[in-house]
């Protein structure tokens, strides 16, 4: 095992090594400053290539430039091969007495573990370190499932965690990252491609096609159809294609049951069903349930699915038809959800508010629509919100070159304007 750990000081930041940072992700990384320096377990979650190593790393190099010094800080990351040796939680903690008698951290230390699902047995690592107040240790992990923290194990750790989800670059990282100025077209050209962080990297369209496929396989094959032994791989991708390509339209597990029968495959509901949820758990898309506004509970039944990345839409499946209208929904959707918001649809007794979005004290509600310019159209989005009976704030979003006066209330901005109008609102 010494021999072993001697090669994993290029992965860490000792002897002046400083590893990949990436683009600075501020605002994840000030969400999380508010919970560094104590026992909580620091959970970063998200689907796979959105940014989640790059992003412990960063929390990592944040601690450095606050003064821990480099041998309190110990980064595992179970998807690269040098890590491979590490089977079990007791490899695991065999391995961190390693790092400490080798680097002789002094006080508290901080273990970061990326990709910790890989590990057989991690939360009962975790668990133990996270209570052993004889060992100052502060732990920050990832991982690629929304279930890694359910059931016995979210009991365990109840109240002794708290969980981040990554999502791909937003609009604003990504004219940050070119350096532009927001505006209506350089919102349009993120709308027809995507957030995923190494996008930024590719040189055409082509290569950005591949590593966009490439991401949906890995997601597939590693995080569903080897873990769950998925009897039908290729109905798995089907249901996906399905989800992307009806995104932002009611859904019921029925109707998607019902499509791939009458395409001659022979499947069942309880099948569909559980390749759904395999599909949420690994972030690829996002479930919204419906939301009785005036019964204010949530509604059984049909719900929304939005992807993830519009780079799966806009890459692999351009030839469905598919209107702008739902790509700003989709990418509204994720801009709320960015914001900490618990996002449903909202329903009336004969209208359908897109979103109501919940946090803390906050309500939103939000309609979204490519262009208000026929009378038509905007007489549907305002009078929808002008039926909700309460007086939270509403809001239109759409990709008009105007921006609309109040009306009865009722607020309007442009797509490209969305974020900072959530930071002004939000507490």
């Amino acid at each position: 095992m010494h021999e072993l750990f001697d090669k994993l000081k290029r992965f860490n930041f000792w002897d002046g090594n400083v590893p990949k940072l990436g683009f600075e992700r501020t605002d994840y990384l000030q969400k999380v400053d508010g919970f560094v320096n104590n026992q909580l377990i620091k959970v970063i979650v998200g689907q796979r290539r959105t940014g989640k190593s790059y992003m412990l790393r960063q929390i990592a190099n944040r601690l450095l430039k606050n003064g821990t010094h480099p041998r309190n800080i110990f980064y595992i990351n179970k998807e690269y091969l040098a890590f491979d040796f590490i089977k079990n939680y007791k490899d695991l903690d065999t391995l961190i007495q390693v790092y400490q008698e080798k680097m002789q951290p002094e006080g508290r230390f901080y273990l970061f573990i990326d990709e910790v699902q890989n590990v057989v047995g991690w939360e009962k690592l975790v668990n133990s370190y996270a209570q052993d107040f004889s060992n100052t240790c502060e732990i920050f992990i990832s991982g690629s499932n929304s279930k890694m923290l359910s059931g016995e194990l979210a009991t365990l750790l109840s109240g002794r965690y708290i969980s981040f989800e990554i999502f791909p670059f937003s609009y604003q990282e990504y004219i940050d990252f070119y350096g532009l100025e927001p505006s209506k077209p350089t919102y349009l050209t993120y709308l027809q491609t995507g957030g995923l962080p190494e996008l930024f990297a590719l040189p055409n369209e082509e290569t950005k096609r591949q590593y966009v496929s490439s991401v949906k396989d890995t997601v597939l094959l590693r995080d569903i159809i080897q873990k769950n032994a998925i009897k039908d791989p290729k109905l798995l991708e089907d249901v996906f294609v399905y989800l992307v390509n009806n995104a932002s339209n009611l859904l019921s597990v029925n109707n998607i049951t019902n499509y791939m029968k009458s395409k001659g495959r022979k499947t069942s509901f309880d099948t569909i069903s559980n390749y759904v949820g395999f599909i949420e758990d690994t972030f690829l898309v996002h479930k919204a349930h419906r939301y009785d506004i005036k019964e204010k509970d949530t509604v059984a039944g049909n719900a929304k699915y939005y992807a993830n990345d519009l780079a799966y839409k806009n890459y692999l499946y351009s030839g469905f038809g598919y209107g702008m209208g739902y790509l700003l929904e989709n990418l509204v959707y994720l801009c709320l959800c960015r914001a900490d918001f618990e996002v449903y649809v909202g329903v009336l007794p004969d209208k359908e508010i897109d979103f109501v979005a919940k946090k803390a004290d906050t309500v939103l509600y939000v309609q979204c629509a490519y262009s208000l310019q026929e009378e038509s159209t905007l007489e549907r989005e305002f009078s929808a919100l002008e039926a909700v009976p309460d007086h939270y704030t509403k809001l239109v979003v759409s990709m008009d070159d105007f921006i609309l006066p109040s009306r009865n209330g009722i607020l309007h901005t442009q797509a490209w304007q969305l974020e900072a109008f959530l930071k002004q609102i939000l507490p």
